[in-house]
């Protein structure tokens, strides 16, 4: 189960980036003011490289970026991130606290430690970071840390709580993926068919179908008996999804 990352981004887009400059005396932009630029844009670029899986020329921008502002709490969380990708779990704690002792209120931050506890098998903790970036009333979006606690909860055996907060989440935001293929699959999971194949649907409303989303539509639909839907899930996962796990699923359980 995935959980959802997110870094907070300062772009600078051409051409509109100077009107939200702050000018120092005589018109100038200040030397406070020049770091900050440097480290954003540096910020930028790292993230950008990061995604497209080439960490070396991001961790030499996110170095730039932490030069130019050495408490610039989204380098921080970006280093952090990226040295967790690496594969080095103390320097990605480092940059994670780090950027926790410049603003322990930051969200961002918070959301993506909480991944990281998550990761390392520290539940209690991870929930805590989670809860507490969903807490900030400044966060835009607290369905995210919301559902990555949901989503955690899972990997740690606690489906009634994972359940508490998948509804949490949907009750901010109605509409958010994750949260509703888990409840269908919950659901499934508790015998509740006709609730099951609702939450899917509305999954299906914002997002696209998975080789997971359809071997779960094919069950819910085998116990309701709707074999034209079923035959359709089927006929979809064969041909988008031939070599994943749920097309052998459907392959070893006969259906059509």
């Amino acid at each position: 189960m995935k959980i959802i990352q997110l870094i907070f981004l300062v772009l600078l887009i051409p051409g509109l980036s100077s009107c939200a400059q702050i000018m120092g005396p005589g018109g100038t932009l200040s030397a406070s003011d020049r770091s900050n630029e440097v480290a954003e844009a540096n910020l930028n670029l790292g993230v950008a490289y990061m995604q497209r899986g080439d960490y070396e020329k991001a961790l030499d921008k996110l170095n730039k970026a932490l030069a130019a502002d050495t408490r610039h709490t989204p380098t921080y969380n970006a280093l952090g991130l990226l040295y967790q990708k690496l594969g080095k779990p103390e320097q990605a704690e480092q940059y994670f606290k780090q950027a926790l002792s410049i603003n322990q209120n930051d969200a961002h931050t918070l959301n993506n430690y909480g991944q990281f506890l998550c990761d390392e098998g520290r539940y209690d903790q991870a929930q805590e970071a989670f809860l507490k970036a969903a807490s900030n009333p400044l966060y835009e979006v607290p369905e995210i840390p919301i559902t990555n606690a949901g989503t955690c909860a899972l990997e740690n055996n606690q489906p009634d709580m994972a359940e508490q907060h998948f509804r949490n989440a949907l009750d901010k935001n109605p509409k958010v993926p994750v949260a509703l293929i888990q409840m269908s699959q919950l659901s499934y999971d508790q015998g509740n068919y006709l609730s099951a194949r609702g939450y899917l649907q509305r999954y299906l409303e914002v997002a696209k179908h998975t080789a997971h989303s359809l071997w779960l539509g094919i069950q819910i639909e085998q116990n309701l008996g709707d074999k034209n839907t079923l035959s359709s899930y089927a006929l979809l996962l064969k041909n988008n999804f031939p070599n994943s796990r749920e097309a052998g699923l459907l392959l070893e359980s006969g259906f059509k």
